[in-house]
């Protein structure tokens, strides 16, 4: 078996306008974050299908693993706050001692919950790892989980 996946590789200033601001979203997010044990702030942020960007960030916890990542966050709120609209996009990033991480990457948790909120809404979630001098884009969230779970249960074979 051969799985392959493509990525895009953006500049910054390249950008059309609509994903420089979710971009921008993901970078104030990651500012906010609660992340005094691992100092490693991540911000992510939504495009629902509607236009309304939502942003959430890591919030960590003393008795790990009890914190929840930025991405996870997100999904989840813009899943409870609006269910009926799906997700177009979404744009991680990461800051350390207050510089952006130069490589930045969904744990396999919110990568799997990506993937089902393609599943949920039946279409296609375009993922923007940024970076200080690149964006990475992936055109779905399966390019970053070829081997996933994503049947809905009634779909799967008995």
């Amino acid at each position: 078996m051969i799985i392959e996946t493509k990525v895009q590789v953006l500049l910054p200033d390249k950008l059309p306008a609509v994903d420089k601001t979710l971009v921008l979203a993901a970078q104030a997010a990651a500012r906010k974050a609660y992340a005094p044990y691992s100092d490693f702030q991540v911000g992510a942020a939504v495009r629902l299908q509607d236009g309304r960007i939502v942003t959430g960030n890591n919030q960590e916890n003393v008795a790990y693993p009890s914190g929840l990542c930025a991405e996870r966050v997100v999904l989840f709120y813009a899943g409870a706050q609006y269910p009926t609209v799906p997700v177009e996009a979404i744009a991680v990033t990461a800051y350390t001692d207050g510089v952006q991480a130069k490589y930045i990457s969904p744990c396999g948790a919110c990568r799997q919950v990506m993937l089902e909120t393609e599943t949920r809404y039946g279409h296609p979630v375009k993922v923007y790892l940024c970076t200080p001098e690149k964006i990475y884009l992936f055109e779905n969230s399966r390019s970053l989980l070829p081997m996933s779970f994503d049947q809905i249960p009634d779909e799967r074979e008995k």
